[in-house]
Parts: C-alpha cells; sequence; structure tokens
C-alpha cells in the first residue's frame, strides 16, 4: 500500500493519472523504466490507460539464475472510473506470464485544493525457491517508483 497527497483538485489529479501528457514528463527512475503509453480509451466516464514498463533494478544472483531481468517488462492497464474515483489496475506481463501475476486498486478523493491517491496492490512470483526474493525485490522497486513518481506528479503541477 502506498499513500500519496497532492496540492490540486480531485478533478486534476484524475486528469493527470487517466491523460498521456503526464508519461512523456517522467523519467530518471532508479527500478523501473519510464512508462511508454501504448493507447488510451475513454467511454463513458471510464478511461483505459495501457502503460507499458520495464523493470531495470539488480535482482539477487539466485534470481537471476532463474528470471531474466531483461524480460521483466509489463503492460500496466488501468480502468479508472472517473465517477467514483476508482481504478482497477491489471499488469500483464510481457513473459513470464505463468510465473507473475500482479493486480491494485487505486483510489482517489480530495477537495478543491488537495487530493489523494491510495495504491493498494498484490504481486506474486511463482518460482521454486527464489520467488520471495524475487517478489520483495519488484514490490520494492515499485514502492520506490510510485514515490518518484510522486515527486515527478508535483514537479509537473508546480510548472
Amino acid at each position: 500500500s502506498v499513500a500519496q497527497s497532492y496540492p490540486t483538485s480531485l478533478d486534476r489529479l484524475l486528469e493527470l493519472y487517466t491523460g498521456t501528457d503526464l508519461w512523456g514528463e517522467l523519467s530518471g527512475f532508479s527500478k523501473v523504466s519510464a512508462p511508454e503509453v501504448r493507447d488510451r480509451t475513454e467511454r463513458g466516464g471510464r478511461v483505459t490507460l495501457r502503460l507499458r514498463y520495464r523493470f531495470i533494478a539488480p535482482l539477487p544472483s539466485a534470481a537471476t539464475a532463474v528470471v531474466d531481468p531483461r524480460r521483466l517488462v509489463w503492460v500496466e492497464e488501468t480502468v479508472t472510473d472517473l465517477d467514483t474515483g476508482i481504478a482497477t489496475v491489471a499488469f500483464q506481463p510481457e513473459h513470464y506470464a505463468n510465473k507473475l501475476s500482479a493486480t491494485a486498486r487505486v483510489s482517489f478523493d480530495g477537495t478543491d485544493d488537495a487530493s489523494h491517491r491510495r495504491v493498494d496492490g498484490d504481486l506474486r512470483v511463482r518460482v521454486l525457491l527464489v520467488g520471495g526474493q524475487v517478489e520483495r525485490a519488484i514490490t520494492s522497486g515499485l514502492s520506490e517508483h510510485l514515490a518518484e513518481e510522486e515527486q515527478a506528479v508535483l514537479r509537473v503541477l508546480d510548472a
């Protein structure tokens, strides 16, 4: 779980996170690549955004014996209900789909001048003996990524 706060309206925060402009501004992350926008669709009050990421941090040597770090690439599909401020996230691995699964729920709430975003996720790595190590490395990387992303969003809001 990660909780974030922003000095902006809920509408502006939802606009940032469901749009495509923000993602091109994000770079320099330490464990997860900057996102590549794959596509965005809007139907009614629902926005679907697909972003492609690559895990770029080092993994323990025991893990790299089973998992090629260059193949830890996934598409993150986020469906946001603009009316409720709730998003569901599905991670679709390009490789290792039988070994890696992840989902998340994101909730947005706020007022005219302050907003909050909470991300609750679940990640599973099914690799004998080293699955837990890989889970911890990826989870740590994703948590750090969300913290770095929060700082980048704050910079965008200040601009």
